[in-house]
């Protein structure tokens, strides 16, 4: 696990992949937001009973607990807790956006900067629609980020 930053949003990104959650990392740290990653769901749930986040973005394909599964488990214990999936079945699942079940938004591999930023702020906003939420950035637009799209 590793965090980051002082301000912005508090987001725990989920994903087995080293590079993967790097990326997502970077990106996020990029808008200035605080990030901590975790490689799997159990260790995920275990640092949600210790410290709160604004947003918590997980992979779908992980070994052992699925993001759906850890999905499931984070809104039976804390259920307005949002939560982005991001994942190359993005289809079994919903169309790109709105989400059925424990998630609220599905992010399709892959994903552009500021596809990230717009499910980040869609989510955010839908959660806290009356909040001071300062989290787009005047920064230009990135390069197309592409993660793998094996998971």
């Amino acid at each position: 696990m590793e965090a980051s930053g002082n301000h912005g949003c508090q987001i725990l990104v989920v994903d087995d992949e080293p590079t993967v959650s790097g990326a997502i990392k970077l990106l996020l740290q990029f808008d200035g937001h605080a990030v901590q990653t975790v490689d799997n769901g159990e260790a995920a749930l275990a640092l949600l009973e210790q410290h709160r986040f604004d947003l918590i973005i997980t992979d779908f394909f992980m070994p052992g607990m699925k993001g759906d599964q850890l999905a499931a488990r984070i809104k039976q214990r804390w259920p307005g807790q949002p939560i982005i999936m991001v994942t190359a079945f993005a289809e079994e699942f919903n169309t790109f956006g709105k989400a059925q079940g424990d998630v609220d938004f599905v992010l399709q591999k892959p994903f552009s900067r500021n596809e990230l930023r717009e499910a980040v702020v869609q989510v955010l906003t839908e959660k806290n629609p009356d909040g001071d939420i300062s989290i787009i950035p005047n920064k230009p637009s990135p390069e197309r980020f592409i993660p793998p799209a094996n998971h």
